[in-house]
């Protein structure tokens, strides 16, 4: 099982997000627009269940702020707050 999950491209591309330096996620997720999908941000918020049940919070924190934006990118999420241009 643990093998399974390091050859999925999603838990790999969650694991770069969460080494990489601050600031640089929009990068790490830029090179790989083949994955910016929906099935990413179920797996993120998946992980960061997981991250927030084994008392990491603030990994937990990061994997969903970095869901609900990439969300709202996709148009997945709705925006509860309409902007005015």
């Amino acid at each position: 099982m643990m093998e399974e999950l390091q050859q999925n491209p999603y838990i790999r591309l969650i694991e770069q997000l969460l080494q990489c330096p601050n600031g640089q996620e929009p990068e790490v997720l830029d090179a790989h627009p083949e994955l910016l999908n929906a099935d990413l941000v179920q797996i993120m918020v998946q992980v960061a269940s997981g991250f927030a049940h084994n008392d990491n919070p603030d990994a937990a924190r990061f994997l969903v702020h970095v869901a609900r934006e990439l969300a709202k990118q996709l148009g997945l999420y709705p925006q509860t707050v309409t902007e005015k241009s």
